[in-house]
């Protein structure tokens, strides 16, 4: 609890001191420019969303670092960004082509820098910027990535950087004025991960790791989703992941229960609703008060030193495993429906529920016991988005992005990335015109590797 508390003092302490800058700033900046700060994706070091509340607009460095672009995994970041004003974000730094800082400071693949841009558009950037323009010719970064070397000439980067201005120019025609629109949405909370970073009780518990498992399943199939914080009205969504909701305040239980009540579809994971929001152990199971919704509660948490095997029932059907974590959960309401249990491994879990459902005034509550195997997750969160009715933009192949902005009329933008090495087919429900090129696209859409496509429906 003093631990939390301290966070918090630091979360305050650095808004006070952020707040001393706006606040100077203010006296001579136009009220038409806006006053941000770049943030650093995941850093916990303090309470991101309470930083927010005082900046216009949130914005973000990102960097791959070794290898190549994780599209899906950069693509939480942004939409976690995103969260962070519930707008439009501003990319303020991004690498062109490596860094210097890496255990191998690889270049990117041709055409991968102009796929990682678009990816962030796709995701809500407004702007995105190189991080670093020309070559030191001392410091630290002498090595790092840049638009021109240090003699001013420019670097081989430098005509898909070219390129990039060319498509937002040509773009920003229905682009601007647009948003990212989701019916899916995840919650996080930065007081949660700080008490599990705390107290993992196993080495490889990782709050980010575990929501990107609920991440990944929606996102790779063109399901947008935000990332916001736990304290949001929810009524917007039909669909809603708590990953690891460990603190529950009364607040956020009436937040939980009126979302429910209301037709939402909530799924509750591992470890939630143990504690209050002082960090200390609620006087009932898990999911404590949260028990009214999901109709079962954990009569015990248990670490894993080996993963044990899970079997889907009833609408499920996978045979999998839950690796890290796993809690025994036992139905106390005549309504809840088990939809996996635990196969036999330590004696504890053997035949017991592993995920159940119930339904509770207009929606439903599931309760996640397990941390599943990729195919696993997988197979959950697809048949959970169709029962919410939350639907992908449209099929594609994999490593091809199809993401859509909202103009402020209704119509519809259709950002399409091919994240991979090799040529790709996309087939379209719809006609449409790509809008870098002025192409018409019908039946299907042809994309080179690392290719990109604006599509304006017809």
């Amino acid at each position: 609890g003093l631990m939390l508390e301290m966070k918090r003092f630091v979360t305050d302490s650095y808004r006070r001191f952020q707040k001393l800058q706006i606040s100077a700033l203010r006296q001579y900046v136009p009220a038409d420019r806006w006053i941000t700060h770049n943030f650093m994706g995941w850093f916990d070091g303090f309470d991101h969303y309470e930083l927010a509340r005082d900046l216009d607009l949130a914005s973000w460095d990102c960097y791959v670092g070794t290898g190549h672009h994780d599209y899906l995994g950069i693509g939480a970041t942004h939409d976690l960004t995103r969260g962070f004003k519930r707008r439009g974000f501003w990319l303020m730094e991004t690498q062109p082509g490596s860094v210097n800082w890496s255990r191998i400071n690889n270049v990117l693949d041709r055409g991968e820098v102009r796929a990682m841009a678009w990816t962030a558009v796709a995701h809500g950037a407004e702007a995105v910027l190189y991080w670093q323009w020309r070559s030191a010719p001392g410091g630290q970064e002498q090595y790092h990535g840049t638009v021109v070397g240090q003699d001013g000439e420019p670097r081989p980067l430098y005509e898909e950087i070219q390129q990039i201005g060319r498509d937002f120019a040509a773009a920003s025609q229905v682009l601007d004025g647009s948003e990212v629109k989701a019916n899916a949405a995840i919650l996080n909370s930065y007081g949660d991960r700080w008490s599990i970073h705390w107290q993992r009780h196993h080495a490889e518990f990782d709050y980010v790791v575990h929501a990107g498992a609920y991440y990944r399943p929606l996102a790779s199939r063109n399901i947008p989703v935000d990332i916001i914080s736990s304290e949001e009205e929810l009524s917007g969504y039909k669909l809603v992941v708590a990953p690891c909701l460990l603190m529950l305040s009364s607040a956020e239980v009436a937040n939980l229960v009126r979302y429910v009540e209301g037709g939402g579809h909530l799924v509750l994971t591992i470890r939630s609703g143990m504690k209050d929001e002082w960090n200390a152990l609620l006087p009932s199971k898990q999911p404590g008060p949260l028990t009214v919704l999901t109709g079962a509660r954990a009569e015990e948490f248990y670490a894993l030193d080996e993963p044990v095997p899970v079997e889907g029932e009833g609408p499920l059907s996978f045979h999998g495993t839950s690796a890290i974590w796993a809690e025994r959960l036992m139905p106390i309401d005549e309504g809840t429906q088990v939809l996996a249990r635990f196969g036999k491994c330590n004696g504890w879990l053997d035949g017991r529920p592993a995920i159940t459902m119930r339904t509770h005034g207009m929606g439903r509550a599931y309760c996640v016991g397990a941390w599943l195997d990729d195919a696993s997750q997988r197979a959950l969160m697809q048949w959970v988005a169709t029962e919410a009715g939350v639907a992908p933009l449209m099929d594609s192949p994999d490593g091809v992005e199809v993401a859509r902005r909202v103009r402020p009329g209704g119509d519809e933008v259709y950002v399409v990335v091919n994240h991979t090495p090799n040529p790709a087919v996309l087939s379209l429900p719809w006609s449409a015109v790509d809008q870098l090129t002025g192409a018409a696209a019908s039946g299907s859409l042809q994309l080179e590797a690392y290719g990109v496509a604006v599509l304006v429906k017809q």
